[in-house]
C-alpha cells in the first residue's frame, strides 16, 4: 500500500515545498495535498511522476511508516537561523538515519551507550568535569573526539546540508544517543559541535533546549570546557599571550583559533581588552570564516569497520541502498565524510597479502 507518510518525507527531504512538487509533476497543488494527507492513493501513473521527480525508489513509498522523530526532543544548533525547508530536511534526514541505524544493528554489535545524567547540573563546567571523571579522561587533550563518541555508544551520522545555518543536532531515542553533523564545516567546526551536541545529550536529555538560548550557551561552555579543561590550558597557554601563539596552540586541543580565544577570556587568562584585540587579528587572518592552517578531518571508526566487513562479503553501498530502498545518494549522504576512503574487496585482499 502507498505510504503518504513516506511522500512527505521524499519531498522535504528533496527541500520541496508542495507546491513545488506539484509543478515539478504536473500535478495539481490538491492533489499533493490529499496524496500526503492520505486521503487518495496514487495511481501507477501517478506514482511513477512522483518517483521521477522525487528521485526515490517506487518501493521507498510503500514500506511501513517511517521512523518519526519528535521535534521537541530534538536539538539544534542555530536553530534560529534555520529555515522551515532546512529544518524539515535535516529532521527528515534523521527519520532516514534511524532507519539505517537499524539496519546496521541487526547485523553488528556496537557499542552499547555510556553517557551520564546531567540534567541537573546547571554549571557546564561541572558537567564537563562529571563528565570526564566518568569516562576516565583526565584532563588531557581528546585525540579523537569522533572515536571517543563511537566507544561511548553515540550513533554518529553526517548531514549532507550545504548550507551554514545547519551545524549539528542531536536526540535520544529509545535509549540511544544520536548526533548528526554538518561536514561542509571544517574539521574543527566539527569537533567543537559534536561535544555541543554531547552537551545536550547529557544536560539535556529531559528538556526542551532547542529554543532556549540558555540551553544552547549551556551547551556551548560544556564544549569549551570539556574540549579544552581549564588548567590544561593554563598550563599550556605559553606567555605573553599573542595571536599567533593562540594560532600555534590550538592544535593541541584540536580546537578553532577562535574557540581557544573565547576559551581563555573565560577562565580569566586573557583579560577583555587582549581578548577583543586577538579577535580582530584572526579574522584580519581569515579565522573568522574558516581555519587557513587547519587539521586533518576525523573520521568514524564504526562506519570504517562496517563498510570493510560489508565489503569483505561483496556487499556495495547500491546493495545496502537497495535493502532499505533508498536513493544512493541519501544513504552516502549519511555517512559522507564519515568512514573515508572505501575499501573494496580486492583492496582488502591486497592489503591482508601485504
Amino acid at each position: 500500500m502507498f505510504n503518504p507518510k513516506r511522500l512527505s518525507l521524499a519531498r522535504m527531504r528533496r527541500r520541496l515545498t508542495a507546491k513545488a512538487l506539484a509543478e515539478k509533476t504536473s500535478l495539481a497543488d490538491l492533489t499533493i495535498t490529499r496524496l500526503e494527507k492520505g486521503a487518495n492513493i496514487p495511481d501507477d501513473a501517478t506514482l511513477d511522476k512522483l518517483v521521477t521527480a522525487l528521485g526515490f525508489p517506487r518501493e521507498f513509498f510503500l514500506q511501513a511508516d517511517p521512523e518519526e522523530i519528535d521535534t521537541g526532543a530534538v536539538s539544534f544548533r542555530s536553530f534560529t537561523k534555520m529555515s522551515a525547508k532546512e529544518r524539515d530536511a535535516a529532521i527528515s534526514a534523521g527519520a532516514l538515519g534511524l532507519q539505517l541505524s537499524a539496519w546496521v544493528e541487526e547485523r553488528f554489535q556496537l557499542p552499547a551507550p555510556s553517557l551520564i545524567d546531567l540534567s541537573y547540573e546547571t554549571d557546564p563546567e561541572a558537567a564537563a568535569a562529571a563528565l570526564r571523571q566518568y569516562w576516565g579522561l583526565g584532563e588531557r587533550p581528546i585525540p579523537n573526539m569522533l572515536a571517543l563518541l563511537e566507544t561511548k555508544g553515540v550513533r554518529i551520522f553526517s548531514l549532507a546540508e550545504n548550507t551554514a545555518s545547519v551545524n549539528a543536532f542531536s536526540f535520544w531515542r529509545d535509549g540511544k544517543p544520536y548526533i548528526f553533523l554538518n561536514n561542509f564545516k571544517t574539521a574543527e567546526s566539527s569537533i567543537f559541535d559534536s561535544a555541543h551536541e554531547l552537551g545536550h545529550l547529557v544536560m539535556h536529555k529531559h528538556g526542551d533546549p532547542k529554543e532556549t538560548r540558555a540551553a544552547e550557551r549551556e551547551a556551548n561552555g560544556f564544549a569549551s570546557a570539556f574540549l579544552m579543561p581549564a588548567n590544561d590550558v593554563r598550563s599550556q597557554i605559553r606567555r605573553p599571550i599573542s595571536t599567533q601563539a593562540i594560532m600555534a596552540a590550538k592544535f593541541r586541543w584540536r580546537v578553532s583559533a577562535m574557540a581557544l580565544a573565547y576559551r581563555l577570556h573565560a577562565i580569566g587568562v586573557l583579560s577583555p581588552w587582549r581578548y577583543k584585540s586577538i579577535i580582530m587579528d584572526l579574522g584580519k587572518w581569515g579565522y573568522r570564516d574558516g581555519e587557513p592552517h587547519g587539521i586533518a578531518r576525523e573520521t568514524s571508526a564504526i562506519w570504517r569497520k562496517v563498510l570493510t566487513a560489508l565489503w569483505s562479503e561483496r556487499t556495495t553501498k547500491n546493495d545496502i541502498a537497495n535493502s532499505l530502498h533508498l536513493p544512493v545518494d541519501e544513504l552516502e549522504g549519511l555517512i559522507w565524510n564519515l568512514a573515508g576512503p572505501e575499501i573494496r574487496p580486492a583492496e582488502r585482499e591486497l592489503r591482508a597479502v601485504k
